[in-house]
């Protein structure tokens, strides 16, 4: 499979992190901070030396990973709004970065979450945020008819405090939009927050809309509201990870599968994590 790494998690400098990349045999550069600005926040200039030490360097960028549209409150913003334009303005240029780098994929958030979106039997009226999903539906129209006109695909990322959590939510806007232009990022330990079941039950029912993949691992206490990272294989993803790389691997997944070095080991970096994880991840995801 295609093995990546989200650049920041080894350095924010982007030439160190991709010398980094080469020393340790990893080819798909997915850039989300870079330098001190977050991606779609560079000038022209900056984005050709991007360009220039991505050709320097061989490496692929697989996907653009700016946070469009993360932490918008779904109940009360409006697609005119000032904060949600702001929004499109910085998914217009992570759209230009990825054709300046070859790539046709950019990430999208789904708003900030609403804890209970769907209910029945009483529960719409009590505990339910009725209407927040037809919300979402609404402010997502302009962003895909952007990514249509545009020949791209945006990739909703299950997050954790988002409106899209799960592999299924993820499908489910999808076919509510009908859109072929947007497909999921499968956080997969996100997921694991809001109790999904990565394998089989969430594979089976996403898998035709996998565009991307974010692997990390984590302890998670839902009840006492807390996460922990943790070396790959340690934590609450163990009992997942064979599993859906060997399904990934029969099912000749297209797409690349990202180490997110967000484990930092104590009085250590997130290069000590990204290369404390790398041996698991390789051994997984690799050849």
């Amino acid at each position: 499979m295609k093995l990546g790494v989200i650049t920041d998690g080894i350095s924010t400098d982007l030439e160190y992190a991709l010398k980094v990349m080469n020393e340790t045999g990893i080819e798909y550069a997915e850039l989300q901070f870079v330098w001190d600005k977050e991606i779609g926040d560079q000038t022209e200039e900056e984005i050709q030396r991007i360009k220039n030490l991505v050709a320097q360097y061989n490496v692929q960028v697989p996907i653009i990973t700016r946070h469009n549209f993360a932490g918008l409150p779904v109940m009360t913003t409006e697609p005119g709004d000032e904060s949600f334009q702001k929004h499109m303005a910085g998914l217009k240029r992570c759209i230009h970065i990825a054709k300046e780098l070859g790539t046709d994929l950019v990430r999208v958030m789904s708003c900030r979450k609403e804890m209970i979106i769907f209910g029945s039997n009483g529960a719409e009226k009590w505990v339910a945020s009725t209407g927040a999903w037809e919300r979402l539906l609404k402010l997502m129209d302009a962003p895909v008819k952007l990514a249509e006109d545009e020949g791209i695909t945006l990739a909703v990322e299950t997050g954790n405090n988002a409106m899209i959590t799960s592999g299924w939510l993820g499908r489910k806007l999808i076919d509510d939009l009908g859109t072929e232009h947007l497909k999921i990022i499968w956080d997969i330990p996100n997921t694991l927050y809001c109790t999904d079941i990565p394998y089989p039950d969430a594979y089976e029912e996403i898998r035709d809309y996998i565009a991307h993949i974010h692997i990390k691992d984590c302890q998670a206490n839902i009840s006492r509201a807390m996460v922990r990272f943790c070396p790959l294989g340690e934590g609450d993803m163990a009992p997942y990870l064979e599993n859906i790389a060997s399904a990934l691997r029969n099912d000749g997944y297209q797409g690349v599968v990202s180490l997110e070095s967000v484990y930092r080991p104590d009085n250590g970096t997130f290069e000590d994590g990204y290369r404390e994880c790398l041996p698991v991840f390789k051994d997984l995801f690799g050849d």
